[in-house]
C-alpha cells in the first residue's frame, strides 16, 4: 500500500500562484507514475499533469499547459505541481495519484493509490 497526502491549496487571487506537494509514505518502491487530477462537485476527475518515475518524461492537459509544472523528488517521495497565472475555472479540489507502471496515464482508473485531495480556490 502507498499513502498519499497533498498540501499546499488554499485562496488565491487570480494571476497568483500556488505550489502543491504530494507527500508518500509506506510501499514507496512500487511506485512509478504520478498523477495530479482535479474535480469539482458533480462533475468527473479530470486529469491535470503526470511525470514518470525519473522525472524524464511529463505529460500536461491542454487547460494548463504554460501555466502548470509537475515535478518529483524521489528522494523525498514526494510531487508537486506548480501552478502560475491561476484562473477563477482552476478552482477545484486537486487529487495526488499513483500507478504502479512506468508509462504515462491520463485516466482515473489508471492509478491505484490516491490522496484525499486539498482545494484550491481561484478568486476573480
Amino acid at each position: 500500500q502507498v499513502q498519499l497526502v497533498e498540501s499546499g491549496g488554499g485562496l488565491v487571487q487570480a494571476g497568483g500562484s500556488l505550489r502543491l506537494s504530494c507527500a508518500a509514505s509506506g510501499r514507496t518502491s512500487s511506485m512509478y507514475t504520478m498523477g495530479w487530477f482535479r474535480q469539482a462537485p458533480g462533475k468527473e476527475r479530470e486529469f491535470v499533469a503526470a511525470i514518470s518515475w525519473n522525472g524524464a518524461s511529463t505529460y500536461d492537459a491542454d487547460s494548463v499547459q504554460g501555466r502548470f509544472t509537475i515535478s518529483r523528488d524521489n528522494s523525498k517521495n514526494t510531487a508537486y505541481l506548480q501552478m502560475n497565472s491561476l484562473e477563477p475555472r482552476d478552482t477545484d479540489i486537486y487529487y495526488c495519484a499513483v500507478r504502479s507502471w512506468a508509462d504515462i496515464a491520463t485516466l482515473p482508473n489508471q492509478y491505484a493509490y490516491w490522496g484525499p485531495g486539498t482545494q484550491v480556490t481561484v478568486s476573480s
